[in-house]
């Protein structure tokens, strides 16, 4: 069973423990937006409509006659409204634990209780992105049952060319997803990816870089981001910084709070909202694994 910081064992002379058998989890999504300062709580932005203008029935644009008034082209956004939403937590640490643990309990509360609040709000980004999974505005890919990335028949996984028609629906709304391209993807969707044959191969699908922020390669030109925070059965598509803003009033915070001879209150927060600015930068793939 695991030990609370209450726990007398923990406490135990002269034994050597070593805190493990837990993953600690960085900002993920995070990285994948801009992140712009606020300071109302109430945060308005204008989505824009991505259909190409057109002058009227069909596509007007052309064929304009001599002389002839010019179509009237117009484009069009709708107001979305958000509220900021706080993230936070705190843990206790009484005065006899923090002197006589063998743990240093006041380090790891700090670092567990700012890491929940990190995995929260890397949630809340991946939440507005892909629209709580049901998406309306953002393109989706849904891929044929009995074709999944871990489908029974092998031959049926073809999970490079789900991902360059993932990027086509972003690449024909006219973004360029070759310059800041990321692929967002749950850790037991991309142990499926990496043992495709295609994949495995094949170098010119895949090539390694230094892990930073959850990065873990590039895969035909998308940043491959591997983050728990990317719903089982999903995978995301996109471009940084162009999908979507984080509206930060308050950053990650985190302080410690001291009753002598008491207890130490660890408190951690962090004060935002997502805003999907520009959906057709995203491409969700759905129905993955079978």
């Amino acid at each position: 069973m695991a030990d609370t910081t209450g726990q007398a064992d923990l406490r135990a002379a002269n034994v050597e423990r070593m805190v493990k058998g837990f993953a600690l989890t960085n900002y993920r999504m995070k990285e994948l937006v801009a992140v712009n300062s606020s300071n109302s709580w109430k945060e308005s932005y204008y989505q824009e409509t991505a259909a190409d203008l057109t002058g009227g029935l069909g596509s007007a644009v052309k064929g304009v006659p001599r002389l002839a008034n010019f179509p009237y082209l117009e484009p069009s956004w709708t107001l979305k409204n958000a509220w900021l939403v706080k993230h936070g937590g705190e843990g206790v640490v009484s005065y006899e634990d923090e002197k006589t643990n063998n743990v240093d309990v006041i380090a790891r509360t700090l670092l567990r209780v700012a890491r929940a609040v990190v995995k929260s709000v890397d949630a809340e980004i991946y939440n507005g992105l892909s629209e709580n999974d049901t998406p309306s505005a953002i393109n989706t890919l849904a891929l044929t049952a009995g074709y999944e990335w871990d489908s029974a028949t092998i031959a049926n996984r073809d999970p490079i060319q789900d991902l360059l028609n993932a990027r086509a629906l972003i690449d024909n709304d006219d973004y360029d997803i070759d310059v800041d391209g990321f692929l967002a993807i749950n850790p037991t969707d991309f142990a499926n990816i990496m043992g495709n044959a295609n994949v495995r191969n094949a170098g010119q699908f895949w090539t390694s870089d230094v892990t930073r922020n959850g990065k873990v390669g590039r895969l035909i030109g998308l940043d491959v981001i591997k983050a728990a925070a990317v719903t089982a059965d999903k995978a995301m598509v996109g471009i940084k910084k162009i999908c979507g803003t984080w509206k930060e009033a308050v950053p990650l915070t985190v302080v410690t709070i001291d009753d002598p001879g008491v207890k130490k209150t660890i408190r951690a927060w962090e004060l935002g909202v997502t805003q999907l600015t520009n959906p057709n930068a995203i491409c969700l793939i759905t129905n993955t694994r079978a």
